[in-house]
Formats: structure tokens, C-alpha cells, sequence
């Protein structure tokens, strides 16, 4: 059961329970006890709807990646314990996953294709093993890549022809980076 369930039952539990203690409290008065219960009734509402839309709520209010300055990155842990990158591919926002057990820049066909890369036209030659099993890719060469100050050209990347959520960023790119570390939920990456 995860967290998002547990909470909900919790609350319908305690709604139960006020519910319960209200109509035993307030049998004599029913107009003050069904002013009460609709009080408790918006209250558990609002609670289920912060509870229903907590990860979008946090992810508008979690710091976003940080350019220190034109050699320093620092990116805060999201709350699915990965790290997330924005990178323009070929001048567009492309948002990826950090894999440091990724050797390449894998390309799910969606970012691929929002980058103006011609999908239909790729030779999926390679293969790839991951957690999903083997999957074929495709290797191209990326006009530019861009993070914070840093432009890149002619990189080479691979588009997955798989089944997957975010693109990779993996040691191909990384490696160019003079200093990688993880600490206190950050990760900082200096040129």
C-alpha cells in the first residue's frame, strides 16, 4: 500500500469517526448537527484534495535546478530520489533523468522527435540491456546540447525505441564534467 493510500483510508477513517461522535453528541439538535457535519464534511475535502494533489503541489514548490555560475550546476534530489536535468536538445527543453549507469545520452522517441529528429527515418542497429530487458536503439548526432552557459556540438546520443518515461543522461556526458558529487540531497556537477 503506498502513502497516497494509506493517507486517504486514514482520513476516511477519521471522517467516520467525527461523523459518529457528531450524531451521538448532537441528537437534540439536528440543524446545529448538520451545519457541523457540513463544516467537517468541507474540512475532509480539502485534506483530500492537498493529500490527491500533493506531488503536483510540491513539484511547483520544489527548487528547480540552480546555475551557480557557467561552470557549476546544482540540482536538488526529487522526491522520487532521482535527479532531473533540463537540457535544450537542439534547441529544445528536454528534461532527463541523471543515470550515471547509463553509458550514453538515450532519447526517448517523443524527446527525439520534439528536437526535430526525423524518427521514422532511424536505423535501430543497436541494443541496449536494461532494468526492462533488451531494447533497440538508434544512434544520432545531436546539433546542440545545452546546459546553463554550456553549448555543445555535434554530440553523439542514441534514441530508445523502447518503452520509456525520461530520457537518460548518462556518462557520455557526465564524464565531461571535472566534478560529480552527491551530497546533503544535492547533486553538483562543475565543468
Amino acid at each position: 500500500m503506498d502513502m497516497v493510500t494509506g493517507n486517504l483510508i486514514y482520513l476516511i477513517v477519521l471522517l467516520v469517526g467525527l461523523v459518529g461522535f457528531t450524531l451521538i453528541n448532537r441528537r437534540p439538535n439536528v440543524g446545529q448537527m448538520g451545519k457541523a457535519l457540513a463544516l467537517w464534511g468541507v474540512i475532509f475535502v480539502t485534506i483530500l484534495v492537498g493529500v490527491l494533489l500533493w506531488n503536483d503541489i510540491r513539484s511547483d514548490i520544489q527548487p528547480q535546478q540552480v546555475v551557480l555560475t557557467d561552470s557549476a550546476i546544482s540540482v536538488p534530489r526529487a522526491s522520487d530520489g532521482h535527479f532531473y536535468l533540463t537540457l535544450e536538445v537542439n534547441g529544445t527543453p528536454t528534461r532527463f533523468v541523471v543515470d550515471t549507469g547509463a553509458s550514453q545520452i538515450v532519447l526517448t522517441r517523443a524527446d527525439a522527435e520534439a528536437a526535430g529528429i526525423d524518427t521514422d527515418g532511424l536505423i535501430f542497429s543497436g541494443r541496449a540491456n536494461t532494468a526492462n530487458g533488451t531494447v533497440e536503439t538508434a544512434p544520432v548526432r545531436l546539433d546542440t546540447l545545452a546546459l546553463g552557459g554550456g553549448i555543445e556540438t555535434g554530440v553523439r546520443a542514441v534514441v530508445n525505441n523502447g518503452e520509456m518515461n525520461e530520457s537518460l543522461l548518462g556518462m557520455s556526458y557526465l564524464s565531461r564534467f571535472s566534478r560529480l558529487e552527491i551530497a546533503d540531497g544535492q547533486l553538483v556537477l562543475e565543468r
